[in-house]
C-alpha cells in the first residue's frame, strides 16, 4: 500500500531541488566576471617611397580616322535646322538700336517683338515728358538730335522701372504671349515691384535679362515655338541712364 503522504514529500524534494539549483547559479554567478576586450590598435605604415611621375605623351595622334558608318552626326540631331527663323528674329544688336532677319534696321530706339511685329520702342518717355532735344525744352541732346535716346529707366532704388502705358501694345494683343523677354541694356536690372505686376496683370509670364541674351533667348524660343507664344522687349545696349 503506498504511503498517504506523496504529496507533501513531492513538494518538499522539488523545493530542495530549487534551492540546490538556485546555489549553484548564485556561485557561478559570483565567480564569472567579465572583463572588457580592448582591441588591437591598427598600425599604419608610412610609405616614404616619392610619387610616381607621368610623363606627358609625346604624340597627340589618336590614329587613322575611323571608317565606319555608324559615327554619330550630331548636326543630324537638330530638328531646327531646318526651321527658318522668324523675321522679327534679332541678327544684330547695335550701340543705339537692332538689325532684325527681315532687313529692317531700328536706330535711336528699343524694340518691342509682339505676334511677328516689331514696334519701336521707347520706354524711357514719360507722361508730360516733351520729346526733342534740350534747346527745344527737352532731355535729347542737341547733336544727335530729335530721336536720342535719354531719359531714366531706373528708380531710386536701382531697379528698372517704367509706365504702365508703354506696354499698351501687349495690352491691346489676342491671344496674349505666353512670355515676354526683357532685354534691360548692356547688364541684367532687377524689375521693379510695380513693374513687375503690370505686367502679370496682362496675364503674360516675364524673363529679364541683359538685351544681347535676351535677343538670343528671343531667337530660339520663337523658332521653336512661334512668335505668337513670345514677345520681347528690348532696350539698346547703348542705353545710358540719364535725366
Amino acid at each position: 500500500m503506498p504511503p498517504t503522504n506523496v504529496g507533501p514529500m513531492l513538494r518538499s524534494t522539488f523545493r530542495a531541488v530549487l534551492t540546490r539549483q538556485e546555489a549553484s547559479l548564485c556561485r557561478r554567478t559570483t565567480r564569472c566576471q567579465w572583463t572588457p576586450t580592448i582591441p588591437a590598435t591598427r598600425s599604419r605604415t608610412i610609405h616614404t617611397s616619392s610619387r610616381l611621375s607621368y610623363a606627358a605623351p609625346k604624340s597627340k595622334d589618336r590614329g587613322p580616322k575611323s571608317e565606319e558608318d555608324t559615327q554619330t552626326d550630331f548636326s543630324a540631331m537638330d530638328i531646327l535646322s531646318n526651321t527658318p527663323p522668324p523675321t522679327t528674329a534679332v541678327d544684330a544688336c547695335i550701340e543705339d538700336g537692332f538689325a532684325l532677319d527681315s532687313g529692317l534696321r531700328i536706330s535711336g530706339a528699343g524694340v518691342l517683338l509682339v505676334g511677328g511685329e516689331a514696334f519701336k520702342w521707347r520706354p524711357w518717355v514719360r507722361d508730360g515728358r516733351k520729346e526733342g532735344t534740350i534747346g527745344a525744352g527737352a532731355a535729347g541732346d542737341d547733336d544727335k538730335g530729335v530721336s536720342s535716346m535719354a531719359g531714366k529707366l531706373q528708380n531710386a532704388k536701382g531697379q528698372w522701372e517704367v509706365d504702365r502705358h508703354v506696354w499698351g501694345i501687349l495690352d491691346l494683343a489676342w491671344p496674349k504671349p505666353d512670355l515676354l523677354i526683357v532685354g534691360t541694356g548692356s547688364r541684367t536690372l532687377p524689375l521693379s515691384p510695380q513693374t513687375r505686376a503690370d505686367i502679370n496683370e496682362l496675364g503674360v509670364r516675364i524673363e529679364v535679362q541683359d538685351t544681347r541674351n535676351a535677343a538670343a533667348q528671343y531667337n530660339m524660343l520663337a523658332t521653336e515655338r512661334g512668335v505668337q507664344q513670345i514677345a520681347a522687349a528690348l532696350v539698346p545696349i547703348g542705353w545710358v541712364e540719364g535725366k
